[in-house]
């Protein structure tokens, strides 16, 4: 039998998935680590926590796999979160640890760049928006705040390409990937002149850009003997995993968007040339360098959903693991007895700052409309209303940039909730189709690995793939009522911002 493994490498775990040579899934591995948060804005991964991660979960599925009997992994392949920052010194020996997207400390260099032209400038050729999430203000902020390390770095990777680099020696990164540097002309397909003069880094200190169909196969032993596989086995680059989401559900064709909560989340549609967005509201990240994905992300998703749990409902977080039940079920269980709207109750998911639609990084949470009649379940509906509605937002920029949402495949933690896929068709007032595969980042990543190998000769050949689909229809007594509190979520929302960055410096004035 030949197997192949897509990995899926998140903000706070990677995932090994084992398909056989139906694509369908055989194993799964899961490796959870730290997202250290020591201070205000910082959002940082240990680079042998995410080795070590790697290496255990592919161990684990190569063990199902028992190539003893004769069987053979033919490639492992990539999807992996985007916007991370890693420096090494000459010898490659690391300076930080990996600095991911969540990372807010360059807000500074980020509104500078904003005020003085050159952000917008940069954002037209390199289609990643100015925000603290790139590396681009990462770099700034390093080179401003972190002198040494600024001077002592030779070497820039992301998460994934430290991976490879660890695995193999290798020192390349694939053009999605790169796309969301800030620091890539998505246009000529190589690092950007204007974005490396104002960061001051040459192009010899990040890696050659390559397709997502590149592939290693001169793995070191002693990590191969870890893993269990041959040293020659094909790793294959792949892409982010914002694109690969997409490619996941196929949501491929014009029109089709695809919609995903996972720790973050993002809405996004597929276009055979990059577009920018006059306003700046929208990313362009790259597929490969005919497929092109234009959206929008999130920063505040189902990490809000766990702040809810943890800090309004840790009770029913202990029943619910006396029961042996997921208190994520639990939780959307109370949730459905408040009616939509949550009786007026509005709540806006800011918690870690927000990308698009405000791409402001000094963002912050709140309630709005608390009465005598609120309860803790209101709340907690409101919580995944507000997620929910944010999301909304995002939309409304995105059909400025692309022309009309004809329907939305859903992926991620959140698809699994009927409550929160009603939700979803309910804001939207569209179908909302949950296709059955849920590791859809990880097939994706399987699908290039095919065309790489020349197993396949398109990525349309997921369609095969993706299995029988759910889809959810507006209700009307449900619209009907987050028609009216919709157009109030976005007033306040744009309201709020002008209050944002004082209350953030207030918290970083007197936060521990």
């Amino acid at each position: 039998m030949e197997y192949m493994i897509g990995v899926d490498i998140g903000t706070t775990s990677t995932k090994a998935v084992l398909f056989d040579d139906k694509n369908v899934v055989v194993a799964s591995a899961n490796k959870s680590y730290a997202l250290y948060r020591d201070l205000p804005d910082v959002a940082e991964e240990d680079l042998d926590e995410l080795f070590e991660a790697l290496v255990s979960a592919l161990a684990e599925v190569v063990r199902v796999a028992d190539l003893n009997k004769g069987n053979q992994i033919t490639a492992v392949s990539f999807s992996s979160a985007m916007h991370s920052l890693i420096a090494f010194d000459e010898d490659w020996n690391p300076l930080t640890r990996a600095i991911t997207w969540a990372d807010t400390r360059a807000v500074k260099y980020t509104e500078e760049l904003k005020a003085n032209g050159i952000g917008q400038q940069i954002y037209k050729n390199t289609g990643t928006p100015i925000h603290p999430m790139a590396p681009l203000s990462k770099l700034l902020w390093l080179k401003s705040e972190h002198t040494d390390t600024y001077q002592k770095a030779a070497h820039y990777l992301g998460i994934k390409e430290y991976l490879f680099h660890r695995l193999f020696g290798s020192n390349k990164m694939d053009i999605s990937i790169a796309s969301g540097t800030g620091l890539f002309n998505i246009f000529n397909l190589d690092w950007d002149d204007q974005a490396l003069s104002v960061t001051g880094v040459r192009k010899e200190q990040l890696p050659q850009p390559v397709e997502p169909y590149e592939y290693e196969t001169s793995m070191f032993e002693k990590y191969a003997a870890l893993i269990g596989l041959p040293a020659n086995t094909p790793f294959v680059y792949g892409a982010g995993d914002g694109p690969l989401s997409n490619l996941g559900v196929n949501a491929v064709k014009p029109g089709v968007a695809a919609i995903t909560i996972g720790t973050s989340g993002a809405i996004r549609v597929v276009s055979e040339q990059p577009v920018i967005d006059p306003k700046g509201r929208t990313f362009t990240y790259a597929l490969d360098k005919d497929n092109w994905v234009v959206g929008g992300p999130v920063n505040n998703g189902g990490d809000v959903f766990r702040w809810a749990r943890d800090n309004m409902f840790d009770a029913e977080k202990s029943t619910a693991a006396l029961l042996g039940k997921d208190s994520y079920d639990l939780l959307t269980e109370i949730a459905e007895r408040i009616p939509a709207g949550s009786e007026g109750l509005i709540f806006h998911p800011y918690l870690g700052g927000e990308r698009a639609p405000i791409w402001d990084a000094n963002a912050r949470g709140s309630f709005f409309g608390l009465n005598h009649g609120h309860t803790r379940a209101h709340m907690l509906r409101a919580v995944l209303e507000g997620i929910t509605f944010n999301v909304f937002m995002v939309s409304l920029a995105l059909e400025e940039v692309v022309g009309d949402l004809k329907s939305i495949q859903a992926t991620g933690g959140f698809a699994r909730s009927p409550l929160w896929r009603q939700m979803f068709a309910d804001i939207f007032e569209q179908p909302v189709t949950v296709p059955e595969a849920f590791e859809s980042g990880a097939l994706a990543a399987v699908i290039v690995a095919q065309k790489a190998l020349g197993k396949i000769d398109s990525l349309y050949e997921i369609e095969k793939y993706i299995g029988a689909a759910n889809t959810y229809f507006p209700e009307p007594k449900n619209f009907e009522a987050y028609r009216e509190l919709a157009p109030i979520f976005i007033r306040l929302s744009r309201q709020l911002q002008t209050e944002y960055q004082n209350i953030a410096n207030y918290q970083r004035k007197h936060s521990k």
